[in-house]
């Protein structure tokens, strides 16, 4: 199974699960897209179904391992996903419910259904399948990935265990990347942007969209430094108007404020942003209340680009807010 860095107390929790024959119906597991909460899930639903396990760990070679890693097992469901915001509808835990009491037919004797990024799922999903994770089957197992735990109802919370993932040092980083197969160059390129966080310095190395879009952040940035206010419109309006590229670019300059004002207080401080070096200008340029200033006008962005505002105009007034704070 594919190596999960970081987070070996957690690996070793779901194994003494596994050993003790305690395995829980009902997981969470949250952290930052690209920290492996997805790859978590799977080794869990591989522990499940694996025909020869090692010490309680998948052996990751036999059918049911093999099976799972290529998405191809008949009892384990990716749920999936609907609408234009990828949530999960009423009719599809409607339709889990009703297949999760259809007993499996593999000699593990097991059912999983997972739950991939569940930041969209509405409220009345949740509810639906709330009386199935209180009185599973005894077979059947509900794993949801999530970045953050309160996502959730607190009802889907207190019947779930939680387990947050945390990301790795660089270092580890650069060894797993090494696993996959990278070149030095094109490893040290991702990891100065995405530094810990593994899923995503593989999704820089091998996504052009990505690697444009962390251009563009760069272009934000020294738009701020400069207050180019027509330069800072033009990059937004770069961005277009599909929601996963405005949610990227909206996180990355998140960090990037972060940074101006962590290093503004230390200038030998962590970053955690993609652009260390217009960080550390622009913690010159601005004060850390004008950080956090930017931090709310950021948040209430995305909140009214999930809510269906349009998303040129919501760029176009998070521009002139923007430059209004750092002018």
């Amino acid at each position: 199974m594919k190596k999960i860095y970081g987070n070996d107390a957690l690996i070793g929790t779901l194994n003494a699960m596994v050993r003790s024959g305690r395995t829980a119906q009902s997981l969470i597991f949250y952290g930052e897209s690209g920290s492996g909460r997805f790859t978590a899930a799977s080794y869990y639903t591989a522990q499940l179904v694996c025909q020869s396990p090692v010490d309680s760990a998948p052996c990751g070679e036999c059918p049911a391992c093999r099976a799972v890693r290529y998405a191809s097992h008949p009892d384990v469901t990716l749920v999936p996903t609907s609408g234009k915001l990828g949530g999960y509808s009423v009719e599809t835990a409607r339709a889990v419910c009703a297949d999760a009491f259809v007993k499996p037919n593999n000699r593990s004797g097991r059912k999983v259904y997972i739950f991939r990024n569940c930041r969209n799922m509405d409220v009345r999903t949740q509810n639906t399948l709330l009386k199935l994770i209180e009185e599973p089957p005894e077979y059947a197992t509900f794993l949801f990935t999530a970045e953050s735990k309160y996502e959730f109802l607190p009802t889907i919370i207190s019947r779930c265990i939680c387990f947050g993932l945390s990301l790795c040092t660089e270092e580890e980083s650069r060894m797993a990347l090494r696993e996959e197969g990278y070149g030095e160059e094109e490893i040290e390129r991702a990891v100065s942007c995405f530094h810990g966080n593994v899923g995503m310095c593989s999704r820089y190395i091998m996504d052009e969209k990505l690697r444009k879009l962390v251009d563009l952040t760069k272009a934000l940035t020294d738009s701020i430094i400069r207050k180019d206010e027509y330069g800072l419109n033009c990059a937004f309006y770069s961005v277009g108007s599909e929601r996963e590229n405005v949610r990227n670019v909206l996180s990355m300059t998140d960090k990037l404020f972060r940074d101006a004002a962590v290093l503004a207080k230390d200038s030998d401080a962590k970053t955690i942003s993609c652009f260390p070096d217009g960080a550390a200008r622009l913690s010159q340029t601005i004060t850390a209340y004008q950080s956090a200033r930017i931090h709310y006008k950021l948040e209430k962005a995305w909140d009214a680009v999930q809510h269906n505002v349009s998303v040129p105009l919501v760029l176009a007034g998070l521009c002139a807010e923007m430059m209004e704070i750092v002018s």
